[in-house]
């Protein structure tokens, strides 16, 4: 099943990301984004919305908590929020893989 992952800030200025239900005009599975300043940059963690109280990614919030609405939600968000939300890990560029040998380095290049 498809989900339209959708990114928003909230009146309270956080960024938040979930499920968007469009007949009911809110978010579910809400995952709230913060970034955690390091050494080489800046490193964005995904919470539940309402942690530490909530531990699981179940909550709801309704369209009068939202301030903007973005108009994209960037993959690599949506690929994040799967990822955090499922614990699964979203694989990219499949198509690129080689087993076994490289082409031309003496192996065959079949799965052994």
């Amino acid at each position: 099943m498809a989900y339209d992952i959708r990114l928003m800030k909230l009146v309270t200025g956080e960024l938040v990301i979930g499920k968007y239900d469009t007949a009911k005009d809110s978010l579910s599975d809400v995952a709230a984004i913060q970034t955690v300043p390091t050494q080489q940059g800046v490193q964005m963690m995904m919470l539940p919305y309402g942690y530490p109280f909530e531990s699981n990614f179940s909550g709801v919030l309704e369209s009068a908590a939202f301030l903007y609405r973005y108009r994209d939600t960037p993959k690599e968000l949506q690929d994040k929020y799967i990822e955090a939300t499922t614990n699964l890990t979203v694989a990219g560029g499949l198509g690129k893989l080689q087993f076994g040998a490289a082409p031309g380095a003496g192996g065959s290049g079949l799965i052994t």
